[in-house]
């Protein structure tokens, strides 16, 4: 699975209030809870950002609560992935079960800038900045994960495995 897009850049400690605040946590529609994403970190990010464009950040991104909503509204704002030195580990289940993926990479968290172009295989772990004509490793994704993010997550995952008779 290959993708590309813009990057937004973001620093370390980025917790899930900042990705969703908490007084529109009582919105579970994702397009409603995607308007309101990065708004008080970054406002022009809800206006701005376009299918497909990619968060990178530095390490410990998602921490705070274990609100599912963050993942969620970043991936329904049109973000394609995120890369970061390191995650939270709740936000990395709940990113993976939302079918986001999430690359590690000290690197790439380090050196891709705000607004470069990049295209990320996820299989190999390969990011390309096409800006900086730059290559970085992460982390590749085990394939049963990638399953996850083609389905569309874990729900759409275990509802697809019901339907071809498999059981849980």
């Amino acid at each position: 699975m290959k993708l590309e897009g813009r990057v937004w850049k973001f620093g370390s400690d980025v917790d899930t209030d900042a990705i969703i605040p908490a007084r529109y946590l009582n919105q579970t529609d994702a397009g409603e809870l995607a308007k309101h994403a990065m708004e008080d970190e970054r406002p022009e990010f809800v206006r701005e950002v376009k299918k497909g464009d990619i968060l990178v950040a530095e390490r410990n991104f998602g921490c705070g609560s274990s609100r599912e909503h963050a993942p969620l509204a970043l991936k329904a704002a049109g973000i394609s992935c995120i890369i970061a030195e390191s995650f939270a580990r709740i936000f990395y289940r709940n990113g993976f079960n939302q079918g986001l993926p999430l690359l590690e990479s000290s690197e790439a968290s380090k050196e891709i800038q705000d607004g470069d172009q990049v295209q990320i295989d996820l299989s190999t772990g390969e990011i390309f900045d096409l800006t900086q004509q730059r290559k970085f490793l992460a982390k590749p994704i085990p394939p049963f994960m990638q399953e996850l993010i083609e389905d569309g997550g874990l729900i759409p995952h275990l509802q697809k495995k019901e339907l071809k008779g498999k059981t849980f």
